[in-house]
């Protein structure tokens, strides 16, 4: 494929491709093909040479049972493979899940849980290593959270606790539609500790309390927060531990999932449902998904893997990218109730392959042909649309992608369908009967600000909008999509302005014919750039190291992630996590951030940075939650001055001796993970892989810098002052050390001249450097630059400040 694959045109100077230029309103059957027509029909030219080896090797595949909501099977090649025949009785059900949620249902008989009532049942979205898509509808997990047994709590006073916040939930709901008598499943005695605060490694009584939805959650807990009657108690406060836990999370954690693992449904512990129910069970559940597998298992009769050795490899996940074209009027920008959708083009790529298998346009009327895609041609806006997303349904993408189809495509989708009367149009998830429908929200970070977004459901299906990565992820002058690929891929988009496409709709077929390789490019353009930035393999890898479902990093916020990480590590413990109410406080400073020494230097400069900052020093201190010691705490646990620390802010930690803290072990894995996958990377000869790998490094190395900011979040989960302002607190003095000036590379970099030949602090006898610096500085590693023999300096950036003459503790 590379070896056909032509160079691209460059200026008479070389360089920079040159694009070709059209006029605006040109005639389109003077101007040759574009450079994008030509790789279409490049990849037209590839697939026919690869269809005739597969025909002459395998045997042509069954179709494929499609659903209720597909009227016809369309072209086979839109189809997944068929699934292979799997006797639950002796066969293992192996997938790659990417989605997880939960609904509430009913029991279904011969599954763990209740038996009457409303029911939580969660459900994981994958596809195996075949490519077939997978549904798993995991029973019997109920939601729970803890609360500090009251002294003279003993265990005969748990019916009757049970049973008054039993009531107390029931009467404080709004409405009970779903019938529900047992709004508290059970209450269990256990042994915890809270993880806020050393509490001399003691484990006291504590109530698991669990309910029958999460839903009745909060108000178990700010009825418990209110004070309850137990008899024999009196009316007691109960503060709340672990209540502000998703459901999804608690789960994942419970069970030791992380996102887009590989899940295994051992034989004999899984029932398939059938395409239609047999009859044999009045009682058994119908098929409720578009996906070829649909599974029941019980919550704790799977295998989660880690996603390491065997296990780290990715499915080939559909990816879907598309965009629409729309006929707006002159200088009004388009608005579905009145402006028809004229074209949508559409790239389905495989993961782990370069070129899109799939490649077609929908226009309303004719449109002539364009070699390497397929278009499709309709009368009426209605009919496009309907057959749009039949397509989408037998195509079944995991992920769908774009340009902004967030805020513009879908939602103009959506609504257009409405404005037609289209019915079948909105089911665009893989839940049967599920509408798509269309909600505001708003999010709100420090990294990004305040963005108001549209929110669609498409249950199964990760939305993936570039726009929001890049977003997310980048800085950039322009977050056009000509701008970003000419910024990535020094590639740009069709030569089409918009305030043509309506008279190019209105023309010919060949004007019509330009509009839709405009839109195929821009469907295309969005594939590129994912591969060209990894996004998909790296938000993954960020999924896995930090374990929290796909869709969770592209709609939360940084917290949750380590909320994950952190209840891990807890459960190992035996300790639990307060709920902190956010509420904003004091504040701390950061960084002594300085003005450069600005000018041109022609003498040697050693670039100096740490290696790891904050996680360093956290990890060297023993800085954690479990370490805190309260007012009066060392002489209460007779700790000795030699067991804890006193950092420059008058806070005291307990020493590494005494114990370890949660925050430490979780940022010293994270960072010896990396340096596995650093090391596999370098071994690893598969391209492929080396992606993965590269990936996860990266995710490692951002989820340890995240750990920091997670302590110092004031409206967060676990806030934690005490610890977020000590790593800036030894920096009274904004003066460097051993001469050297704030003209480095980083934010944690300091640049040194060369004084005089053969000194010791330049490359290459600088080697003796990092020891000096550690020495005063014993929580972080530093690594050296390589020198600059002449070096112009700019930019404002943060410099090491002159190390004070304790050594905490």
């Amino acid at each position: 494929m590379e070896s056909k694959r032509k160079a691209p045109v460059v200026g008479a100077g070389g360089g920079d491709p040159a694009p070709r230029k059209r006029p605006k309103g040109g005639d389109w059957e003077d101007d040759g093909p574009s450079l994008f027509e030509e790789e279409l029909a490049l990849l037209d030219e590839v697939e026919a040479e690869m269809a005739l080896e597969m025909k002459e090797s395998q045997p042509a595949p069954d179709a494929v049972p499609l659903g209720r909501l597909i009227s016809s099977v369309g072209n086979p090649k839109w189809q997944r493979p068929p699934p292979p025949a799997i006797d639950p009785a002796q066969d293992a059900l192996c997938f790659q899940q990417l989605e997880l949620d939960y609904y509430v249902g009913v029991p279904v008989p011969g599954m763990p849980g209740a038996t009457e009532g409303p029911v939580p049942v969660l459900r994981m979205f994958g596809v195996t290593a075949a490519g077939n898509s997978v549904c798993c509808h995991i029973h019997g997990f109920a939601p729970y959270f803890y609360v500090p047994a009251p002294a003279g709590f003993q265990p005969q006073h748990l019916s009757d606790f049970q049973r008054e916040l039993n009531g107390a939930v029931l009467r404080d709901l709004r409405s009970n539609r779903e019938g529900l008598s047992r709004a508290v499943l059970a209450v269990e005695m256990c042994s915890k500790e809270s993880m806020y605060g050393y509490h001399g490694q003691r484990r006291l009584p504590f109530l698991k309390v669990t309910l029958a939805l999460p839903r009745l959650v909060a108000p178990a807990k700010r009825l418990l927060e209110q004070g309850l009657r137990c008899e024999g108690l009196g009316v007691l406060g109960y503060p709340a531990y672990e209540a502000n836990i998703d459901f999804e999370i608690r789960f994942m954690v419970d069970r030791d999932v992380v996102g887009c693992n590989w899940i295994e449904l051992p034989p004999s512990k899984y029932r398939l449902r059938p395409e239609q129910p047999t009859g044999e069970s009045p009682k058994e559940p119908p098929k409720a998904s578009l996906c070829q597998l649909e599974a029941d298992v019980g919550w704790a009769d799977f295998i989660s893997h880690p996603p390491e050795g065997d296990w780290q490899g990715i499915a080939p996940l559909r990816v879907l990218s598309f965009d629409i074209e729309c006929a707006g009027r002159k200088g009004i920008f388009p608005e579905p109730d009145k402006d028809p959708v004229i074209q949508v083009a559409n790239m389905v790529l495989r993961q782990g392959e370069r070129d899109p298998f799939i490649r077609n346009v929908f226009t309303l009327h004719s449109c002539a042909p364009i070699v390497g895609s397929q278009v499709l041609c309709y009368s009426q806006e209605a009919e496009l649309l309907k057959a749009w997303a039949e397509f989408v349904r037998i195509v079944d993408p995991d992920i769908v992608t774009g340009y902004n189809i967030q805020n513009f495509d879908l939602p103009y989708l959506l609504q257009r369908s409405q404005a037609l009367k289209v019915s079948t149009f909105p089911f665009l998830g893989r839940i049967l009967g599920r509408k798509s429908v269309i909600r505001d929200s708003s999010f709100q970070s420090k990294q990004m600000g305040r963005r108001e977004n549209k929110v669609i459901n498409t249950e199964g299906r990760t939305q993936f909008d570039l726009l929001q990565v890049l977003l997310r992820e980048y800085k950039l002058r322009s977050y056009t999509l000509n701008a970003v690929s000419f910024h990535f891929l020094q590639e740009q988009k069709e030569d089409v302005q918009h305030s043509i496409i309506t008279d190019l709709q209105n023309g010919s077929e060949q004007t019509r014919r330009r509009l839709a390789v405009y839109c195929l490019k821009d469907a295309y353009l969005p594939l590129r750039l994912l591969e060209k930035l990894m996004c998909v393999i790296n938000y993954m890898e960020m999924a896995r190291v930090t374990g929290v479902p796909l869709g969770y990093l592209l709609s939360r916020g940084q917290q949750v992630k380590v909320v994950s990480q952190l209840l891990r590590q807890a459960m190992k413990q035996d300790l639990v996590m307060p709920v902190v109410k956010s509420e904003g406080g004091e504040d701390y400073a950061g960084a002594t951030v300085i003005e450069p020494q600005k000018g041109y230097y022609d003498v040697p400069i050693a670039t100096l940075d740490f290696s790891s900052l904050y996680p360093s020093i956290m990890m060297a201190h023993n800085l954690c939650y479990t370490t805190l010691l309260q007012q009066g705490a060392p002489e209460r646990y007779g700790l000795s001055p030699e067991e804890f620390i006193r950092t420059p802010t008058g806070d005291l930690f307990v020493k590494a001796s005494v114990r370890k803290g949660l925050l430490p072990e979780i940022l010293e894995n994270l960072l010896a993970a990396r340096k596995r996958a650093k090391a596999e990377l370098q071994r690893e000869t598969d391209p492929f892989t080396r992606q993965v790998l590269d990936g996860r490094q990266l995710a490692l190395k951002v989820s340890a810098n995240s750990v920091y900011g997670f302590t110092g979040a004031q409206v967060g989960k676990l806030p934690c002052l005490e610890i977020s302002q000590v790593s800036w607190a030894p920096s009274p003095s904004p003066t460097c050390a051993w001469g050297g000036f704030p003209g480095g590379a980083g934010t944690a970099g300091l640049s040194v001249p060369n004084p005089a030949p053969g000194a010791s602090l330049v490359l290459p006898q600088s080697t003796p450097s990092p020891g000096r610096i550690g020495a005063a500085r014993p929580s972080s590693a530093s690594a050296l630059g390589f020198p600059n023999a002449r070096l112009l300096v700019t930019a404002r950036l943060a410099a090491l400040p002159t190390p004070t003459s304790h050594l905490w503790g």
